[in-house]
């Protein structure tokens, strides 16, 4: 009898455990909630409920994922934005809208080089002049860029779409109006490609991801409608990493035409590889978090990030609805200035663009402009500081005072991008919810579609809350920038490129050396909100003092 007493007790202490778990296992299988699932969701959130208020839960949390289930029947589509809209603009800030005539003081006359290839990788401003004075015909100038394209695409890999019976036929009308006395503007003409993120019309918009190589969407986005109006001509789609990250997309990696051997970052990968290899004079590129900054800098182009609000992002992929912002990548700081002029605006079909005024005058001063430094940025260690260095000294030859500036705020940064991934879940959870997003080519630790599904975890308190900080982050930032008119920074200094983008301020990249193994290197220049104008003033003197955007990649140069 002892011994059967004592297998007993060994028995119930092996058997209740196992029942429990057995029923826990079951429970989960058939969806119900039990305290113990709320007690494995307490670790996934840092917080600990006693035994009765998770008991006092259970009803919530199923009404709660009942309702889930019954939104995931109306199917959303990408570009259905959230009813809470972001807003930069700090209390009591108001950008100026009183527009006035843009004074871009192009040159009067430019010669026409001899050789296709010099065309090819000539700026806008000088392509312009150009064709105004009709020494270049738009249907010459297209099929050079055509040419090009059909050569060294394959190599770069950076080409989705080529619209070579539409360019064509745009640049014959553009040549028609000039001969007939019609002249739209700069960009009368100019040929130029965009990030295959943005919709047209009878071509196929595939996001750079596999689930959506052969996606048609039955629009035309607002940007390039307004490229389209001013008379530039759309040579073709270029290459994004995959729903906006990186430069690996479902076709490849999209190379850096200076090292072909390195793929050319991203995520406006194939339009910053196209400008540095002079497939284009000009693309659009879209940034979230460093999509325009980091290919500019790679390919040793010039990415202006517009800010938040500026550009219609109607017909464009949703990553971020508080984050992303379309912008142009190009050979110089002028010529953003042309394509951010005409690109910019309010638009009903955009809630959240912003009414502002972009009034630049070659006329103004650089020496009206009070400028600052993040000086800790510059003095710390990295392999281009001697470079970034020499752009304070360049700046100062042209008689400017540089003031040090520490950035500074009182929130963690960091934590606050949560927003991003949770934007970004939402905005492909079908992708998530129906395994699709296995059929993405990256799919590492980083890669979207883990940071999708660790993003359904992340609670809805913590993302109001993180937008609440962010709120002060903006306020912080505007009094840094009453102070400044620009401020320089390194362009991977410290957490600037975080903070900015959070915050929705321009920023201007511009090329400034090469490393030691022949890599381009980059600065920022950044303004307050809606002051582009500014980073093209400066931007553009500090262009003409140096010559690094003239640079060409040795491999295209022919």
């Amino acid at each position: 009898m002892k011994d059967f007493k004592v297998t007993r007790s060994l028995w119930i202490i092996i058997l209740v455990p196992l029942l429990i778990s057995v029923g826990f296992i079951a429970g989960q299988r058939l969806g119900e909630i039990t305290p113990a699932s709320i007690q494995g969701a307490e670790t996934l959130i840092g917080l600990e409920f006693s035994p009765a208020e998770k008991d006092s839960m259970l009803q919530n949390l199923t009404n709660f994922r009942t309702g889930y289930e019954n939104m995931r029947k109306n199917k959303l589509e990408n570009a259905v934005s959230p009813s809470l809209v972001f807003n930069p603009l700090p209390h009591g800030y108001f950008p100026d809208q009183e527009q006035r005539d843009q004074n871009w003081g192009l040159p009067a006359t430019v010669e026409l080089p001899a050789n296709a290839h010099d065309i090819a990788f000539m700026s806008v401003a000088d392509l312009s002049t150009l064709i105004r004075t009709r020494k270049l015909t738009s249907e010459r100038l297209t099929g050079i860029y055509l040419d090009r394209i059909k050569k060294y695409s394959d190599t770069l890999e950076c080409l989705i779409t080529l619209m070579e019976v539409e360019a064509l036929e745009k640049a014959k009308a553009m040549d028609q109006e000039l001969k007939n006395g019609k002249i739209r503007g700069p960009l009368h003409g100019i040929p130029y490609g965009i990030k295959d993120l943005l919709a047209v019309k009878g071509t196929k918009t595939t996001w750079g991801a596999m689930p959506f190589k052969d996606q048609e969407i039955d629009e035309t986005a607002t940007v390039v409608e307004k490229l389209n109006d001013a008379g530039a001509v759309l040579v073709g789609k270029f290459t994004l990493g995959a729903l906006a990250m990186g430069d690996v997309w479902y076709g490849g990696v999209t190379k850096n035409p200076w090292n072909l051997q390195q793929g050319s970052s991203g995520s406006s990968a194939g339009s910053a590889s196209a400008v540095s290899a002079a497939l284009v004079p000009f693309a659009i590129g879209t940034e979230t978090l460093g999509s325009i900054v980091s290919p500019s800098t790679r390919n040793g182009v010039t990415g202006l990030r517009p800010t938040f609000g500026r550009v219609s992002k109607f017909g464009a992929m949703a990553l971020s609805w508080s984050m992303d912002k379309i912008g142009p990548i190009s050979r110089s700081a002028l010529d953003n200035g042309v394509v951010l002029s005409v690109i910019n605006g309010l638009d009903k079909k955009d809630q959240s663009t912003i009414p502002a005024a972009l009034n630049y005058s070659v006329d103004k001063s650089i020496k009206s402009l009070k400028i600052g430094y993040f000086e800790e940025f510059f003095n710390a260690d990295r392999s281009s500081k001697a470079i970034d260095q020499q752009v304070l000294e360049d700046l100062k030859s042209l008689g400017l005072t540089l003031h040090p500036v520490k950035l500074e705020t009182s929130v963690d940064v960091s934590s606050m991008l949560i927003m991003l991934f949770a934007e970004g879940a939402a905005a492909f959870d079908d992708l998530t919810r129906s395994n699709m997003d296995d059929l993405l080519v990256a799919q590492h630790r980083g890669a979207w579609p883990n940071q999708f599904r660790a993003a359904r975890f992340i609670p809805a308190v913590e993302y109001i809350q993180a937008s609440r900080n962010r709120s002060v982050l903006i306020e912080e930032m505007h009094a840094l920038f009453q102070e400044y008119d620009v401020i320089i920074s390194p362009s991977f200094g410290g957490n600037q490129l975080q903070i900015t983008n959070l915050t929705g301020h321009p920023a201007l990249c511009m090329p400034n050396g090469f490393t030691e193994n022949g890599s381009p290197t980059s600065i920022t220049f950044l303004a307050n909100l809606f002051e582009e104008e500014k980073l093209i003033m400066l931007g553009r003197a500090y262009q003409e003092k140096t010559d690094w955007q003239k640079k060409r990649p040795p491999l295209f140069d022919k």
